[in-house]
């Protein structure tokens, strides 16, 4: 199923505006469409004033400096004393884009030159990236790493503990008792998060409730774990189930997650089926559903209707991240991390610990921030028999 046109120019908006300009050809590799219709795009959000275009780019509104290169680095123009810190995001994440937005202003606002890395999708691509800022001469390392799978994650402990400069991990919470447990880290509290989907769902007086989530991020596998839990721990949850929101969201070669559901992976040959999420529903009695990420969901959401299952007549979804789940045909209530606010927070931290002053080199500090729920159209209370 094709990508909805507005969601898509929802992704080239926040690429845009995370980074500044962005060549068209770029744009057009990371969202895996042509270079065609990036242009016809752009185009159009020029015409409606939410971009600029110039001669193969796409500029935001408000002028940013533009990258040099793309995936492997970005790097800012001097500012202040020329000091730099490092920021590490994965390629193709929206979702961080916010986070490495909110870092940004506070950086730039201290007078702190920035190095922006985008890493590749391929695994242990953070490494080379951090080696080469830190032989760039970063004083300092905001990272957000892509951990895909547990392996991934614990490959990268010993290295990222002896990077040798202050380092602030963003949406990220290491494995307790690992070797980054003793690391500055910023991330939103997603057991809350999951909480405050499953306790409104409830509210309205669902009482069997379907997960559908991915499964290939520290993130993803959170709320599965949070949403399994508090599921299984609420009297007034009569039935529940999780599945994954989108054959390809699993967390590839490595071992899984301990605990988690068993699940099928895809087909080796990449034929992997998209999820029935309304055969499940009508197999389960469910009348609720929790989606995980925004794309998927809203992707899942149009699903629903080609099977006949219509939000919220016949089903109340709630969707996880709200990047751009108020953009669907119906715009989806969702769980809102903190997104923005926790680069601003992480950047606050790691201007902290390089400031030198008395007690810059105190207790490690672990901040969570609350995700917030978006009240919109998606979800609405089961008629009671007196209705």
């Amino acid at each position: 199923m094709r990508e909805p046109v507005e969601l898509r120019r929802q992704r080239i908006l926040s690429v845009v505006q995370s980074r500044g300009a962005v060549k068209v050809s770029v744009l057009a590799a990371e969202l895996d469409v042509s270079v065609v219709t990036i242009r016809r795009d752009v185009e159009e959000l020029t015409r409606v004033g939410r971009l600029r275009r110039g001669h193969g780019v796409a500029r935001p509104v408000v002028d940013a400096p533009e990258p040099t290169t793309v995936p492997a680095a970005r790097t800012e123009e001097p500012a202040g004393d020329g000091a730099a810190v490092a920021l590490v995001v994965p390629e193709r994440h929206s979702y961080l884009y916010e986070t490495l937005h909110g870092a940004r202003t506070v950086l730039e606002e201290s007078g702190m030159r920035i190095a922006l890395h985008i890493a590749p999708q391929s695994a242990g691509a953070e490494r080379p990236l951090v080696e080469r800022a830190l032989a760039d001469g970063a004083r300092g390392l905001l990272i957000a790493p892509r951990w895909r799978n547990a392996r991934s994650e614990e490959l990268d402990y010993g290295w990222l503990a002896e990077v040798g400069v202050p380092t602030v991990l963003m949406e990220r919470r290491p494995r307790p008792g690992s070797a980054l447990h003793a690391l500055d880290s910023v991330c939103s509290d997603h057991w809350y998060g999951t909480h405050l989907a499953v306790d409104h769902l409830v509210s309205l007086g669902h009482r069997r409730i379907v997960l559908a989530a991915r499964d290939d991020s520290p993130t993803a596998r959170t709320i599965r774990t949070a949403f399994a839990e508090i599921a299984a721990t609420r009297p007034d949850v009569e039935d529940w189930s999780i599945v994954l929101s989108s054959p390809a969201a699993v967390p590839g070669p490595g071992p899984q997650t301990p605990g988690a559901p068993a699940e099928a992976a895809p087909d080796p040959d990449g034929d992997a089926t998209a999820v029935d999420l309304a055969a499940l529903l009508r197999e389960r009695g469910a009348t609720a559903a929790v989606l995980h990420g925004d794309v998927d969901a809203l992707m899942l959401v149009q699903r629903l209707a080609e099977g006949g299952v219509q939000v919220p007549r016949d089903c109340s979804v709630v969707a996880y991240d709200d990047v751009v789940a108020a953009l669907g045909s119906t715009p989806l209530t969702a769980v809102a991390p903190p997104k923005a606010e926790i680069g601003r927070a992480a950047a606050e931290l790691l201007l902290y610990r390089l400031a030198g002053t008395a007690g810059a080199t105190g207790p490690v500090r672990r901040t969570e921030l609350l995700p917030t729920l978006k009240i919109r159209g998606s979800a609405q209370s089961i008629p009671t028999p007196e209705d």
